[in-house]
């Protein structure tokens, strides 16, 4: 068996009461909604900085892209795709 820690934390009394009726409710002890709650809390965390890193990596790659001048302007992705709309119209 693992071992347990204690976890103690300060609320408002309502919150709490509210927070343990609703538990009740649902016939689940509220240590165990409150580990599903700080589980799914860490998982949405991972999941934000494993996103902030493919974003920092993405960003990276389209700088190394302008500064080896393989990029285009705005003006010309502009350009492109407003004659790839016009052609897309008239189909």
């Amino acid at each position: 068996m693992s071992e347990k820690a204690v976890f103690t934390m300060k609320l408002e009394p309502e919150l709490r009461d509210t927070f343990m009726a609703e538990a009740a409710a649902a016939d689940r002890p509220a240590a165990q909604v409150i580990r599903e709650l700080m589980r799914g809390y860490i998982e949405q965390r991972r999941q934000a900085r494993e996103y902030d890193d493919y974003q920092r990596r993405k960003v990276e790659v389209a700088r190394a892209s302008v500064r080896a001048s393989r990029g285009r302007s705005n003006d010309e992705v502009e350009t492109t795709f407003a004659a790839k709309r016009r052609q897309a119209a008239a189909d």
